[in-house]
């Protein structure tokens, strides 16, 4: 599913945060958004992902403008189409590992075998294999994100958005969770990151990089600011 921002601007109070911002990600690649805090690099990942609206452009998703789409068929877009990975981890501390990686597919009756067996399988992939009735309050840093990470698998989503993924993490976490960004994109999704991890960086397909000139690079770099 492919992403488009089109001369995006976006002020908050004032200050320009994005002026006239042009990204686009692709299908199979992985489109690294860099620069410095206060760059822009969360809001133009939020914009490409419907979580902010912009003051001016517009915004497709799968070849539809959303620009002015209501919250209600944003919902329905995040719900059907996409994974968040977070930087403060997004999960719910007082239920079980195996609650937050299917929170959304949960009947009436409880987690259908299919799908518990899917939870462990992505478990398993990401080093948490036999842990998923654990609190998830009781884990470190490192094992919360790769819970994110293992949520992200198991709904197999078109768009994979990751804000500072990396951070505060050891290098062994960090390594996980670009392996995890590479195979999904390798896997045909959509997946755009927010970073200043240079490894992180290195590991896109295209990159661009706020607060100043696009880096050169071999790679395509689908921005205009």
């Amino acid at each position: 599913m492919q992403l488009r921002a089109d001369g995006v601007s976006i002020v908050i109070d004032g200050k320009s945060v994005l002026k006239s911002a042009t990204a686009q990600a692709e299908p199979g690649r992985m489109l690294v958004l860099a620069g410095k805090s206060g760059s822009g690099k969360t809001t133009l990942l939020n914009v490409l992902g419907l979580l902010s609206r912009t003051d001016a452009g517009t915004v497709v998703v799968g070849g539809q403008d959303a620009t002015k789409w209501n919250d209600a068929r944003r919902r329905r877009f995040w719900r059907d189409h996409v994974a968040f990975v977070f930087q403060d981890y997004g999960l719910i501390d007082e239920s079980s590992v195996e609650y937050n990686v299917t929170v959304g597919r949960r009947g009436l009756f409880g987690l259908r075998q299919p799908d518990r067996e899917r939870a462990d399988q992505v478990l398993s992939h990401v080093l948490l294999s036999g842990r998923g009735k654990e609190q998830t309050a009781r884990l470190s840093g490192g094992e919360k994100q790769r819970v994110g990470l293992a949520r992200a698998m198991f709904r197999g989503a078109d768009v994979v958005l990751a804000d500072e993924p990396t951070a505060s993490l050891d290098r062994r976490n960090r390594e996980l969770v670009i392996n995890f960004l590479i195979e999904e994109a390798r896997r045909g999704a959509t997946v755009v990151v927010a970073t200043h991890d240079e490894d992180l960086m290195a590991a896109g397909d295209d990159l661009i990089l706020l607060g100043g000139e696009p880096t050169p690079s071999q790679r395509d770099s689908h921005l205009s600011v």
